[in-house]
């Protein structure tokens, strides 16, 4: 009995030892000194996104992930603030609708008039478009400044 306890803990104690992982290469190594990069993952890309790509397709991969990211973080900041109570005074259209009747959430979507949606939907292409630029040559990627 004591030969077969010892043989179970020699066999378990042996799952926790250090295994020997083959060092394979691959093309991704071209983005091996990008910022981001670390151990044990080294550069990560599960999806396969970078595969067969260039250093221009990284850049623009990594800007357009950073501009998202940023829109996110309005977007939860936004979410934050109005389901603590801060609305804007006043109404949000000439039929008296007012800000604080408006929902939290996606039920938001709903209570806001048609031309109002088309306004954020407008003023958001207008910001994509003209305002929020990379600007290329600065500082760093995602350097978003007015010209």
């Amino acid at each position: 009995m004591k030969l077969a306890t010892l043989a179970l803990l020699a066999g378990s104690a042996a799952a926790f030892a250090p295994s020997k992982v083959a060092q394979t290469s691959t093309a991704l190594n071209a983005f091996e000194s990008e910022l981001g990069v670390q151990p044990p993952l080294g550069f990560f890309d599960p999806l396969g996104l970078l595969d067969d790509a260039d250093q221009e397709r990284f850049d623009r991969l990594r800007y357009v992930e950073i501009k998202h990211g940023r829109i996110a973080q309005l977007a939860f900041l936004g979410q934050i603030v109005t389901r603590y109570g801060i609305t804007l005074p006043g109404d949000i259209d000439y039929s008296g609708t007012s800000f604080e009747s408006i929902p939290n959430g996606w039920a938001a979507v709903g209570a806001i008039p048609q031309a109002g949606l088309l306004q954020i939907i407008a003023f958001v292409g207008a910001l994509e478009l003209f305002v929020m630029k990379d600007i290329t040559g600065e500082e760093f990627v995602g350097d978003f400044r007015n010209e």
